[in-house]
């Protein structure tokens, strides 16, 4: 399978999370391959064709945000000469050809998104706890 960081290089160990930082936090990133499809072809076998992972931000606090995902990758990108054994993959590698590949500013934000709502959570309040109603008039 081919790397398909054109122009880009992302070396991320799924070990050592990626930091990053923003105006306002400072939020670590991290990358997990949680599960692969793979399939045969008339040529090679074992192609991931497949990819399911999760990416956690977590900020300084502690407070996080996780996004799972997945990303297809067709048979069409496979180059013979460059294959690499299934049992020779690594997560790394793996992640290397995923990341580029994913909208990473969307993924980032909702994570942010999670992890503000964790800071500051929206409270659903219902009819019988608004400040109007005695407690007389709740049934």
């Amino acid at each position: 399978m081919t790397d398909t960081t054109v122009g880009i290089e992302t070396h991320i160990p799924p070990t050592e999370p990626i930091q990053v930082e923003d105006s306002s936090d400072e939020i670590t990133y991290s990358w997990k391959l949680t599960g692969l499809k793979r399939r045969d072809s008339t040529d090679l076998n074992n192609i991931v064709i497949q990819t399911y992972w999760e990416k956690t931000g977590t900020d300084k606090f502690g407070n996080t945000g996780i996004f799972v995902g997945a990303t297809p990758l067709p048979l069409s990108s496979v180059d013979p000469d460059n294959f690499v054994s299934y049992d020779d993959l690594t997560e790394e590698m793996i992640l290397d050809w995923i990341i580029p590949l994913t909208n990473n500013a969307h993924v980032d934000e909702l994570i942010q998104k999670q992890i503000g709502e964790k800071i500051n959570p929206i409270i659903e309040v219902r009819d019988s706890e608004f400040p109007w109603i005695t407690k007389e008039e709740v049934v």
